[in-house]
């Protein structure tokens, strides 16, 4: 059994859909059924047994840290660890995806949980179990995948053989599925990008996982228990109205 290891939080979006309610609540602080959506992901994997956690920020992060900060010293959540990475702070703009993370690497180990804080994913076991397949099988990274939401049909990555994650080409009849935000990764996926991010590089992941898929290197599997993109207010109104089974 590999030992527990870090889990990073992507919570620097602005979410300008979810205006006005992102105007003076940052995004992963909105509340599905009295919870902020952050601590859906924070105690799920506090259950797991990991408590070392990094968070990025940007817009209003110290509310963020704040309310973070609040959770582990009530509650019983006293094991937990909070590290973070303030874009807002450091550079005044988001790094987008790759880009943060990339700039949080030194909070990181060489392998690490990593997940977005604006989706809803009650019943998502973050596995000692997964971590060890993950550790033993040498990808460098491995992708939890769901089926297609309304909000994307055509989905972002194919599931092959042997589960190999696919970029598709256009064209390709091969079925899509939507990347849940979730996912185990290996530091050197982000080798091309500077160790720490020091110029403040805003880069994408997408392009990053899409050439490894290329060369063989990222796994998946398909998730199909209950999954949320919480992008706009309608979605989040009609979570608090209708918890999913």
């Amino acid at each position: 059994m590999s030992p527990p290891i870090p889990a990073m939080i992507l919570a620097a979006g602005r979410g300008e859909r979810m205006r006005p309610l992102t105007d003076d609540c940052p995004k992963p602080l909105l509340k599905v059924h009295g919870q902020a959506l952050i601590d859906w992901h924070v105690l799920a994997l506090a259950r797991g047994g990991f408590h070392e956690l990094v968070v990025n920020t940007a817009w209003l992060g110290e509310q963020i840290s704040s309310h973070l900060d609040l959770l582990r010293t009530t509650g019983g959540n006293e094991q937990l660890s909070f590290s973070y990475s303030h874009e807002g702070d450091d550079f005044g703009y988001a790094l987008e995806t790759a880009g943060g993370i990339a700039r949080a690497l030194p909070l990181l180990g060489d392998v690490f949980w990593l997940l977005a804080a604006d989706v809803f994913v009650p019943g998502f076991e973050f596995s000692p179990e997964a971590v060890s397949r993950f550790v033993a099988g040498g990808k460098l990274a491995h992708l939890w995948l769901v089926p297609n939401p309304p909000h994307n049909p055509h989905g972002d990555f194919g599931l092959g053989a042997g589960g190999l994650a696919r970029n598709l080409p256009a064209g390709d009849a091969a079925p899509r599925y939507t990347y849940s935000t979730i996912g185990l990764y290996r530091r050197e996926l982000f080798d091309a990008l500077p160790f720490g991010n020091s110029p403040g590089l805003a880069v994408a992941l997408a392009p990053l996982l899409r050439e490894a898929m290329d060369r063989q290197q990222v796994s998946a599997e398909l998730y199909l228990g209950a999954w949320t993109d919480v992008g706009t207010p309608e979605r989040l109104a009609e979570l608090n109205q209708n918890f999913p089974n």
